[in-house]
């Protein structure tokens, strides 16, 4: 049954339909807090001056009914493991959800809604993960709640194999279903079309996505540019495909807002095995502004005051009052959420509590995982490696770090975007996180697998790692060359800006890879990387390196890159310099000067670190004092005492010399006014890796000719 309202304040003739209340259970309550939840998004943009009211009003139905009869959570206790998880992918519609958290009682008040976009909010722009109770992610740029509602789904699944394989479908503690809103600019990116293939072929029934297609953007109509058939596209994929029309014919004149077809879509896609559902929910963005509604205009901009006030005359409130909640339909949703949330909290923890009676052992890892704690025997496990001039290269040493760890830490678990025996990032014996039918002759697993195939998918991987961090149970990690960390940027920045402590593994970290040429051989990246506050970025010099600066990865719990070599390394030997375990500060004296202060001192990362030692050989036997300095981490040397930093380097000694195969941005500061820096400041070539560091300068020779250069440079400013 439909009710309506008379609609005289539009410009339409017909009547405003109330939405559809019958499954729903919808009461005149719930009718008048959906159209609260509109008025709240236009008073608060307005109030603001800028924001994105829209979108807000014309899901404020949807978000209502999930909230209050489909997503499983507990309003006191937003943190509960058993909670159903929830996607904005929309972010810039931030009201939806913040209104949801307001009306439901999950952490926020009417005088956050009113101070929406202002300093020192908890309702910032787009929604921040850490910074507003009840909200799971942080989402702005398009697409990326999407692909990271993926690694969520992705994660659910393995937590659940890792702690209650053997539990029936619905019945495990760790059963719950990720929700996600997303609309036209979502479906539109790229990474989302490349994470959505991969859940698609993951089978992931655990993820059910609606589709607002209001087909309107900040350039209006999306018929200039969107024209696609997306769930035929999605059918494609894999998914299960469901679409709930409320627009019934093309301009809207049948408008119906039919929250039980809604509903039942929801309760179809829980009901569905073996795929991921797409809801595509044809909406008006702004329904039911009396002249904004449909418009790109109420896309991004306050309606103004005359259109708020036709639209608060059109549902029935006082034109002339802003932030107007009833407190009959504020105590009504709170209530309801209450009650819901406990009720299925209580049952839950019975299927908790039996479940730990029963699995003793995996409720003391899950006990671990939830205090953030790593296993103790980590340090033992970690290898060590003889020395060799020979040596390993650091992607190597990185692989045998990962199969050391397998078994004592089960909850590290990664792959590589179709690069694992470049990257060296699976575990051997461990079986792919794959359904059992797409297993292959090399890969052989099952849906509770560790060893996870992105596909060349280097964004959806970034954005994935990160899906699965914010689940907060497991340890990602996720493998490609250094050089494609462009394609990954936005999913790596999006793991600094929430802190996530996912590791990326980059190989083939400089024009040493060789053959592949320029378009392989990475230049600006460390420096574009280290530029990105709240990422690490870790270059090892060795195969002990790489194994201390793996345990420091993981005692850390931030946002890190590695940087690996493609080329053989030397171990160095261990007795002769200074231990490994200085890497754990991010820059230590590996080999100190003969003089009680040295002349000159040589930075260097990675693979030029064993020129440097080198280079020192020559300096020495010239009677130069020469001290060299293994700076794996910048961030990580940044973060110690300035006395530490001082002890190993001494202001008083001028003379430096930095070694990097990349470009010298970023290394100003540490070398000083008399320092000299061996850099790249452009493209690299095809020819083999050691031709190239010759014909580029990096040669003992150019070392030790700097070294002089810097020590002329001191004398002559002191």
């Amino acid at each position: 049954m439909t009710t309506t309202r008379d609609h005289s304040a539009t410009t339409r003739s017909t009547t405003l339909p109330l939405p559809v209340a019958t499954q729903a259970g919808w009461s005149d309550l719930d009718v008048r807090a959906v159209d609260t939840a509109r008025l709240l998004a236009a008073d608060a943009v307005q109030k603001t001056g800028n924001g994105h009211p829209g979108t807000a009003m014309s899901l404020a139905p949807v978000a209502y009914l999930l909230y209050q009869s489909v997503m499983t959570y507990d309003p006191a206790d937003v943190a509960w493991l058993g909670r159903d998880r929830f996607v904005l992918s929309c972010g810039h519609s931030s009201l939806t959800q913040y209104i949801q958290l307001y009306l439901n009682g999950l952490g926020l008040e009417l005088r956050d809604l009113e101070s929406l976009r202002t300093w020192g909010s908890l309702t910032p722009g787009h929604p921040e993960v850490k910074h507003t109770p009840g909200v799971e992610i942080t989402t702005g740029p398009l697409g990326s709640g999407l692909a990271s509602s993926v690694g969520m789904a992705m994660a659910q699944r393995r937590q659940r194999g890792l702690l209650d394989p053997q539990a029936p479908a619905g019945e495990s503690p760790f059963d719950h279903h990720i929700w996600v809103l997303a609309s036209d600019g979502d479906l539109q990116e790229g990474v989302a079309s490349e994470a959505s293939s991969l859940a698609g072929h993951q089978q992931l029934d655990n993820l059910t996505v609606i589709y607002d297609q209001n087909r309107i953007s900040i350039e209006d109509d999306t018929n200039v540019s969107f024209s696609e058939d997306v769930a035929k596209r999605y059918e494609a994929y894999g998914w299960h495909t469901i679409t709930v029309d409320w627009r019934k014919n093309g301009d809207g004149a049948a408008y119906v807002e039919d929250v039980d077809a809604l509903l039942a879509a929801c309760h179809e896609a829980k009901a569905t095995q073996g795929k991921p559902t797409l809801i595509v929910l044809r909406t008006i963005i702004a329904w039911p502004a009396p002249t904004a509604q449909d418009t790109g205009a109420s896309h991004g901009a306050a309606l103004g005051a005359d259109e708020i006030a036709a639209t608060k005359t059109l549902l029935g409130f006082d034109p002339e009052q802003s932030f107007a909640v009833e407190d009959e339909v504020l105590t009504h949703t709170r209530k309801v959420a209450a009650e819901r949330g406990a009720t299925a909290h209580a049952q839950w923890e019975e299927r908790y509590q039996a479940w730990r009676t029963a699995n003793v052992d995996a409720a003391a890892l899950l006990d671990r995982l939830l205090a953030g704690e790593l296993p103790a025997d980590l340090d033992a496990a970690l290898p060590t490696f003889e020395a060799s001039e020979k040596g390993v290269a650091s992607r190597a040493a990185s692989g045998t770090v990962l199969n050391a760890l397998a078994p004592v830490m089960p909850e590290l678990w990664g792959g590589s975007a179709d690069l694992a025996g470049s990257n060296n990032t699976t575990m051997k014996g461990e079986p792919s996180f794959v359904p059992t039918e797409h297993q292959t002759a090399t890969w052989q697993g099952g849906p509770y697998g560790r060893t996870l195939h992105f596909g060349i998918r280097e964004n959806a991987m970034g954005m994935i790692l990160n899906g699965i961090a914010l689940e907060g149970l497991t340890r990602p990690y996720g493998g490609t060359f250094l050089v494609f960390s462009d394609y990954m940027r936005p999913a790596v920045r999006l793991a600094a800006i929430q802190q996530l402590p996912v590791t990326f593994v980059w190989t083939h970290d400089s024009v040493g890879l060789g053959e592949d040429g320029p378009t392989h051989q990475p230049i600006e990246h460390l420096a574009s990387l280290r530029a990105m506050p709240g990422l690490d970025v870790v270059r090892p010099a060795d195969a002990n390196e790489t194994s201390v600066v793996w345990g420091q990865i993981l005692r850390n719990a931030h946002p890190t890159g590695l940087a690996l070599s493609r080329q053989n390394l030397p171990t160095l030997d261990r007795s002769v310099y200074a231990s490994a375990q200085g890497a754990i500060k991010g820059a230590y004296v590996l080999a100190e000067s003969s003089t009680p202060t040295p002349q000159v001192i040589l930075l260097a990362t990675g693979s030029e670190v064993h020129l440097a030692v080198d280079a020192r050989t020559e300096l020495e036997a010239a009677g130069i004092g020469t001290r060299v300095v293994s700076v794996p981490s910048r961030e990580w040397f940044d973060r110690q005492s300035p006395e530490y930093r001082d002890e190993v380097l001494p202001p008083a000694v001028r003379a430096r010399v930095s070694v990097e195969a990349g470009v010298a941005q970023g290394w100003h500061d540490l070398v000083g006014d008399a320092g000299r820096i061996l850099s790249i400041e452009h493209f690299g070539a095809s020819a083999a890796g050691s031709v190239l560091f010759t014909e580029f300068g990096f040669t003992v020779e150019n070392v030790v000719a700097a070294a002089h250069a810097s020590i002329e440079a001191a004398g002559t400013h002191a």
